[in-house]
């Protein structure tokens, strides 16, 4: 078998990340690095290896390398025209998360995808895990009764450089564009992206409201420390609850909630804790599925695509939400200090308020955080027009 080419945009940042990953699949014989795509060009160091061909244009990079796959990892502002550039190439897709700004942008690229009859996977990693259809499969079998619903927590830790990173970093608007780099949109939008996928609300259709709460103490536009309540169409909520200013980072989770237990996903390391009436906790490892990996047999041997456009569509509506919310709110600066030496902001006692919104599926301001928006929380329907 021959290896599948890739060229890979975005190859900085979060990008290192991906030069590694096509690194290690070139090396099992899986795929070639054929280009990159930056605006100044990388490095042998930073290429991990002998330089592929470069190029700032990405048109024509994929036409003279003869990708068949392309990684996008660049500015989310960017995500639908490069796909679509891709797309009308005939040129395969892993489109990092979130895969759009809005969800009219999300649907222009997953239509002008499923024209141009491309195979397109969404990054969204820890939705490779076997722990999802592992949880699903429990919950299918009633391990835990009827579901409740479900909670997500993400306790994070960023310095005040992390939202001077790039110039769309901690931004709502750039230039005019819609950017939505916001906590739950973005560093934690696997915790979001993956309490809507154990639950089976992953496509657009399933989603029946929204509520947000969105603030931040570091001085950007963007949410920092927010919350998100989500009604589905089968009657359960979905409650995530993240900060960028914690105490101290911890491992963010999923948590279903159901009538007779519980289950506790730490999606970063593919644990799974089952908790249930009658019987003595069971904790199990799971493995995990590498995207790109997965698309390469997408495309060789015919397997299933992980993570299509349609299956982040709920995750879209929540990203759309949030874009028509308005502007997340400062919190007062009684609410948030300084650590010391560490250049980061800190919101006392938000950790806590994270665990007890996954563990209650409330908001913040239900459980009587002093600085949260007090405002009433209907049922908000979302246009996705």
């Amino acid at each position: 078998m021959s290896r599948v080419p890739v060229v890979l945009a975005g190859a900085r940042g979060h990008g290192r990340w991906h030069v590694a990953n096509i690194r290690r699949l070139e090396r099992a014989g899986l795929v070639r690095l054929a280009g990159i795509c930056e605006l100044t060009p990388l490095t042998e160091q930073e290429a991990g290896g002998e330089l592929p061909e470069q190029s700032a244009d990405f048109g024509a990079l994929l036409d003279s390398t003869g990708a068949r796959i392309a990684v996008i990892c660049t500015p989310i502002p960017t995500h639908t025209d490069l796909a679509l550039t891709a797309a009308r190439r005939g040129v395969h897709l892993l489109l990092e998360k979130p895969p759009a700004p809005s969800y009219a942008e999300f649907r222009r690229m997953a239509d002008g995808v499923a024209e141009a009859g491309v195979a397109c996977q969404v990054g969204f990693q820890s939705l490779g895990s076997h722990a999802v259809p592992a949880i699903r499969a429990l919950i299918a079998e009633g391990a835990v009764g009827e579901v409740v619903g479900v909670g997500g927590a993400g306790a994070w830790v960023r310095d005040e450089a992390y939202f001077r990173r790039a110039p769309w970093a901690g931004r709502r608007r750039l230039n005019g564009a819609d950017v939505i780099d916001g906590a739950l949109t973005n560093p934690l939008a696997h915790a979001v992206a993956t309490a809507l996928a154990v639950g089976g609300t992953a496509r657009a259709e399933d989603v029946a409201g929204i509520e947000t709460e969105l603030s931040h103490a570091n001085d950007i536009e963007a949410d920092d420390t927010s919350c998100v309540r989500i009604t589905t169409a089968r009657g359960h909520r979905v409650t995530v609850a993240a900060t960028l200013c914690a105490e101290r980072a911890d491992e963010p989770y999923v948590l279903v909630h159901g009538s007779r237990g519980r289950i506790t996903f730490w999606y970063k390391q593919d644990r799974v804790l089952l908790q249930r009436a009658g019987h003595g906790p069971e904790e199990y490892d799971h493995g995990r599925t590498d995207l790109l990996e997965n698309l390469v047999g997408h495309l060789t041997t015919g397997a299933g695509l992980l993570v299509p456009p349609d299956e982040t569509g709920a995750f879209m509506k929540v990203v759309e939400a949030i874009r028509r919310a308005p502007d997340p709110e400062p919190l007062p600066d009684g609410a948030w200090h300084r650590v010391p030496g560490e250049n980061r902001r800190v919101v006392p006692g938000v950790d806590a308020l994270v665990a007890a919104a996954a563990g209650t599926l409330s908001l913040y301001s239900e459980l009587g955080a002093p600085w949260a928006p007090r405002t009433e929380h209907p049922l908000k329907e979302v246009s996705t027009r």
